[in-house]
């Protein structure tokens, strides 16, 4: 007997279709995104190539980030991201809102860059002291310290695990984010936010349970793929309601 489908547009193509730029060797954007994402939309991927988590691959990727956003143009995407944090921060300022400005005109939709999108949540929970967990090596982290500094947060601790490839990041687990992200806590202090950062960073699962923690009590946690997939219902007034942690 054939399945009998309902006429509710989540199960049809009328869904709001959410465009994803992640580097090759993410394997955690696109599980991440599909089980978060709210009921009304999709999750479209393509792909940059990258291997290493270093500042010369991360530059080359960026290449071809044009590219691939034009690929996801042929879905007719309703906005797009660049999935990457480092990726879109290891220039600085001004290179951030530029990719978002490059993506956005081949694909004819909205963009956002996953450094910016937590910048703008930050923001929008109005914090200024916050401590970092990362899977980066110590470059990154001071590269990624710089930017958020630059942009007018107080980094009170950073803390990162030293990880160069890209699928070793992909293995961690919430769990494993839950644990780095409770001992910064407990070393950073009095701090308004923590920031978990990298895409490839397995978390959305986790963050509930940090700020239900003893330790991280009251405290928002805000990840990359949060900030990101949070950003891109903010650009297509999704709503947000399915997304775990404090939003505003």
């Amino acid at each position: 007997m054939a399945p009998s489908f309902s006429e509710d547009a989540t199960v049809h193509g009328d869904r709001i279709r959410l465009g994803v730029v992640v580097p090759s060797s993410n394997t955690t954007v696109e599980s991440e995104f599909e089980h978060w994402t709210p009921p009304t939309a999709s999750v479209h991927a393509a792909r940059m190539p990258l291997v290493g988590v270093t500042v010369e691959e991360l530059d080359a990727m960026a290449d071809d980030a044009v590219a691939a956003a034009k690929r996801l143009a042929h879905a007719e995407i309703d906005a797009i991201a660049y999935a990457c944090t480092t990726g879109s921060l290891i220039h600085g300022h001004g290179f951030d809102a530029d990719l978002e400005r490059r993506l956005s005109e081949v694909s004819d939709a909205p963009a956002v860059a996953t450094a910016l999108s937590v910048r703008r949540l930050l923001d929008a929970l109005d914090v200024t002291r916050i401590a970092v967990a990362t899977p980066y090596i110590d470059e990154l982290n001071e590269r990624e310290q710089v930017y958020l500094t630059d942009a007018g947060f107080d980094v009170v601790h950073l803390d990162g695990r030293g990880l160069e490839q890209n699928t070793e990041i992909g293995r961690l687990t919430p769990t494993d984010a839950a644990t780095q992200a409770r001992d910064t806590l407990a070393i950073a202090g009095d701090i308004d936010a923590l920031f978990v950062s990298c895409t490839n960073y397995p978390t959305l699962a986790a963050i509930d349970e940090i700020q239900q923690s003893s330790i991280g009590e009251d405290v928002p946690v805000v990840t990359s793929n949060l900030a990101t997939l949070w950003d891109l219902c903010r650009v297509t007034a999704l709503d947000t309601a399915s997304l775990p942690g404090t939003l505003p």
